[in-house]
């Protein structure tokens, strides 16, 4: 699913209305029964809501909503602010219909006296502000969100937390900002709702389609992308009746030193799970026994070294490398890096430490194959291109470094992004906490090089990669909960993830 800066959004309604074509007061009531219908879903009519409307149209689905609740049993008080600011006329008519219809009670705040008491018990709706807002809020609307802040209510955003802008965000945030229990957001996510700084405003979020039009979607340009299952169903390549393990590639994991053995085992387990044909392990004399005896699929190469990697004579025979589980540090693998790096003229997945040995020697990433995958977290991602203060500071980093070294970067974390040299950025949708484990990169390493090598593009093996290492972990999670899982488990629910992104998407 793409997704869209919020001034395309609203052009994006504009022309929806206008190609239907539908008048905007009836686009109003069709978002507010999207919402409608996701509260009754998940509330039962025994549950307070205060709605508080502001004066735009985020206010006119607050009011419409607070007709829908009512008219069905719910007990709404909807809460209007009078200020010097003019109300929408769609905002204005829904009003109207409200009083018409008689069913709900109706109060005007004009200052903090009136605010009401809200406890624990309430449920507060969020319409204050949508997605448009361009400054900070002031007045009553920043008093009535420290109010709403302060109070233990379960809060339900509409659209986007009131006082959070769409994209930029300062941080930290001086702003007044609502903070959500959940934010159902029309139609696409918000790009800000991708950043871990914001996670305390947006809480949980969903998408809620309001059916704009998709000739107007299809035809606005945008960089931005949600990744689904409708996503990577497409990408994931079917084996023939006549196939053999020539067929599906021969990938080569340089992998683990003296110590850390259990991340080339963990990298080669996945690897092996994502359908390549072969796969050589590269290991110091010291894993031999481990990983012959641990993964017997797989070939083992042996360093010349005991503890550690120093050399990789033959690269040019292996469809695709992966290079850094484990590896460690030192004058010695970086040398061995570099020749790596220098013998390859297709892409590789460089992961962990060789990472690690990239930041103390960047010279190297002037010579990293074109089109490679590097898959940083934050923290090895810092050490690479520099510190960053927030997630959305580290976003524009990582768009102007896929594009100066012609890399993919796989950004690991909640929604991970993948950056492309041309400007095209994917967050994933799957993942959970309990990946948050040691070792749950060296398996994601090993099964987007075994993808790699199976002759998936760069872009599509990390794309296949990610989406099912998160939903292999929230498969792992759903059956063991987050505090248990560990790495292996990720591994042991790959193939399930393969088998329901291709059969249940």
């Amino acid at each position: 699913m793409r997704f869209f800066l919020t001034s395309q959004i609203r052009e994006i309604d504009s022309k929806t209305i206008e190609r239907e074509p539908i008048a905007s007061i009836d686009l109003m009531e069709r978002a507010a029964e999207s919402i409608f219908r996701w509260i009754v879903a998940n509330y039962s009519s025994k549950n307070s809501f205060s709605i508080f409307a502001g004066n735009g149209n985020n206010g006119g689905d607050g009011v419409a909503l607070a007709r829908m609740l009512a008219m069905v049993g719910y007990n709404v008080n909807l809460y209007t602010l009078e200020t010097d600011s003019n109300k929408t006329k769609d905002l204005e008519t829904n009003i109207l219909r409200a009083k018409k219809q008689g069913l709900v009670k109706i109060l005007h705040i004009s200052n903090s006296s009136n605010f009401p008491s809200l406890s624990e018990k309430s449920i507060v709706i969020d319409a204050l502000f949508g997605s448009g807002l361009t400054r900070p809020l002031e007045g009553i609307y920043a008093e009535l969100v420290t109010h709403i802040n302060k109070s233990n209510s379960t809060v339900i955003s509409i659209d986007i937390p009131s006082g959070l802008f769409g994209e930029r965000n300062p941080f930290p945030n001086p702003n007044p900002v609502v903070k959500a229990t959940v934010t159902l957001t029309l139609q696409f996510p918000k790009l800000s709702f991708f950043f871990a700084e914001n996670h305390e405003f947006t809480g949980h979020w969903e998408v809620l389609p309001i059916g704009l039009h998709e000739s107007a979607i299809k035809e606005t340009p945008s960089h931005f992308n949600f990744v689904t299952s409708k996503t990577v169903n497409p990408l994931l390549q079917s084996r023939s009746k006549f196939g053999h393990k020539g067929t599906y590639g021969h990938a080569l994991l340089i992998a683990g030193s003296y110590g850390m053995m259990g991340a080339a085992v963990l990298a080669t387990k996945a690897c092996l799970a994502s359908g390549v044909g072969l796969l050589t392990v590269h290991v110091p004399k010291v894993g031999y026994n481990i990983i012959q005896s641990s993964v017997p699929e797989a070939l083992v190469e042996i360093d010349q070294s005991e503890l550690i990697f120093t050399d990789e004579k033959d690269v040019e025979k292996f469809t695709a490398i992966g290079i850094g589980p484990g590896l460690g540090k030192g004058v010695t693998r970086a040398q061995a890096i570099k020749k790596v790096f220098e013998a390859s003229k297709k892409p590789m997945v460089i992961d962990a430490d060789a990472l690690n040995i990239i930041s103390e020697n960047t010279e190297l990433l002037s010579i990293i194959p074109k089109n490679s995958i590097i898959t940083p977290h934050p923290g090895e991602f810092d050490r690479l291109f520099g510190k960053s203060e927030c997630g959305s500071q580290r976003f524009e980093v990582a768009q102007k470094m896929s594009a100066k070294y012609n890399i993919i970067i796989v950004l690991k974390g909640a929604f991970t992004q993948i950056f492309t040299p041309n400007g095209d950025i994917y967050f994933n949708s799957t993942g959970n906490p309990g990946m948050a484990a040691g070792g749950s990169g060296d398996v994601l390493t090993g099964l987007i090089t075994g993808l790699l090598a199976q002759n998936y593009s760069s872009l599509n093996a990390s794309l296949v990669g990610v989406y099912i290492h998160g939903l292999a972990g929230d498969m792992a999670c759903f059956e063991m909960g987050a505090n248990a899982m560990v790495a292996s488990d990720i591994i042991s629910y790959l193939g399930k993830a393969f088998l329901k992104t291709k059969n249940n998407f």
